[in-house]
């Protein structure tokens, strides 16, 4: 098997292993040997390919936020088609249902993973900046089919709608809120600036015109 290829599957089979970790027991419980306990490897697989933990950590945040590209192209194709509401639910359910949450709090915990995302992440919190314009993207490509208004400050609207969602899923007990809560929060950030018949739709997740 060549290196780059076994190297890049023993990569996601401990990412995965922590993202595991993460979920169901915190932050807290994220540690190398709890990660390649759940992944079914020896400790120092981890060290072979990590310069230590913090490293792996980073990395593993980092890939998951390249993965969000995909997320955020389906959404900007979704310009013009359904609802704003529904769309933008679909979106920050999927973000949001997904490990981000548990991402951003570990980036918040532990202080030397924020030293070495700092390295290459300037400003902000990965996963979160990347939401943002992915929202911002689609809003964006709505105003421009004259589905957000012309004046529509899409550089407050974009992170407002993520804090929002953030705190909402955030919030939760072991389930997500409720589609209905999730449109209400978007029609809410977005009142004013949203026009036509598509602009919203509180009642469908999915965001098919009723």
């Amino acid at each position: 098997m060549p290196t780059g290829v076994h190297i890049r599957d023993v990569r996601d089979q401990l990412f995965d292993a922590a993202e595991r970790v993460l979920l169901r027991d915190g932050p807290n419980a994220l540690t190398s040997r709890a990660v390649t306990t759940d992944a079914g490897c020896a400790k120092g697989v981890l060290y072979r390919h990590f310069e230590d933990f913090d490293a792996f950590l980073a990395e593993l945040v980092l890939d998951r936020r390249d993965r969000m590209q995909t997320q955020a192209e389906a959404l900007r194709r979704a310009a013009g088609t359904g609802t704003i509401t529904g769309n933008l639910a679909v979106a920050v359910t999927a973000l949001f249902s997904s490990v981000a949450v548990a991402m951003v709090a570990l980036v918040t915990f532990r202080f030397e993973l924020r030293v070495r995302l700092r390295r290459v992440w300037p400003t902000g919190v990965p996963l979160l900046t990347e939401a943002v314009a992915m929202v911002a993207s689609y809003l964006t490509a709505e105003r421009d089919l004259g589905r957000i208004a012309a004046d529509a400050d899409i550089g407050t609207l974009a992170p407002t709608l993520i804090g929002a969602a953030h705190l909402l899923f955030a919030d939760q007990k072991g389930a997500a809120p409720e589609p209905a809560a999730v449109c209400r929060m978007i029609t809410t950030v977005l009142a004013g600036v949203a026009r036509g018949p598509g602009s919203s739709d509180s009642g469908n997740l999915l965001g098919t015109p009723t």
